[in-house]
């Protein structure tokens, strides 16, 4: 049974599809920064703190945030012109490679543009123009930084989830959100704490750490957006999921038994099938 109610956008409301496209291209962009930044100004903050603790000054390094320095190569600090920033068309037009030093350009920039995109204007279609597209936007745009991150560093930052949970249930606290508050707030509770039991419940048999405390903080988040009645279908389908690839990657040889692997992307995943496809849950 849907857990909220949904209407396709009328034919009158597709001119706004193209713009929502445009707009997750954008920000797909920006995301590829936020992606590739991130865990590397938490590991900064992490050796201030620890330096801070043991009384030594903080290392000293060039400013670094998400804004500066400007893009530029990885490879030969090549400084990225306009036209080299355009998202999806610059790299079609370079040719995957820098202009400058010739290096190859991952799959990842556009591949995450596009991705956006698609869930940008998946939810104009899915919503129509309005509070609650913007809110799924935003939503999409948030579990595509930590699906990646997670997928590249095994970490789901603070700095996105916690927002994130606070996002979903202050979006439900109105009109325009997808379940009543009391689902919302009992759902970032349930999300939190099942998963704590699960990590601790392993770690009292095996001795080893098997969930990360981000994960339940991920969980959390989308238990705060689509309420309690979804997180068994969601949990469902992020370990269904999860067990697949895993089973896949061991057949290829591409893991091996015992291999710790981040549980964030199908989770994140699992959350996108719940806000475009709520019938599931």
């Amino acid at each position: 049974m849907e857990s909220y109610s949904v209407t396709l956008a009328y034919s009158a409301d597709l001119w706004w599809l193209p713009l929502a496209g445009l707009l997750g291209l954008v920000v797909g962009s920006f995301l590829n920064v936020v992606i590739a930044r991130l865990p590397v100004m938490m590991e900064h903050a992490w050796q201030d703190a620890c330096a801070e603790i043991h009384g030594q000054p903080a290392p000293a390094r060039p400013r670094y945030n998400l804004a500066w320095p400007r893009s530029h190569c990885p490879e030969c600090r090549h400084t990225l012109a306009w036209y080299e920033l355009i998202p999806v068309a610059s790299w079609l037009w370079l040719r995957a490679r820098c202009a400058h030093c010739k290096a190859p350009v991952s799959w990842q920039y556009p591949l995450t543009e596009i991705a956006t995109g698609i869930l940008f204007a998946a939810c104009a279609l899915r919503f129509g123009p309005g509070v609650t597209a913007l809110a799924a936007m935003g939503f999409c745009a948030a579990i595509v930084a930590l699906a990646m991150i997670d997928a590249r560093t095994m970490l789901l930052p603070d700095s996105l989830t916690q927002p994130l949970l606070w996002a979903g249930l202050l979006l439900n606290l109105g009109t325009s959100g997808f379940v009543p508050l009391a689902d919302a707030v009992i759902g970032a509770v349930a999300g939190y704490v099942s998963l704590w039991l699960v990590a601790t419940g392993f770690r009292l048999v095996t001795g080893k750490e098997g969930m990360g405390q981000g994960d339940w903080k991920l969980l959390a988040a989308l238990g705060a957006w689509f309420g309690w009645q979804a997180l068994p279908v969601i949990v469902l389908l992020a370990s269904v999921a999860g067990a697949l690839i895993g089973v896949i990657q061991i057949l290829r040889k591409r893991a091996s038994r015992g291999q710790a692997v981040p549980f964030g992307p199908y989770l994140a995943a699992a959350g996108l099938v719940t806000l475009l496809w709520p019938g599931l849950a």
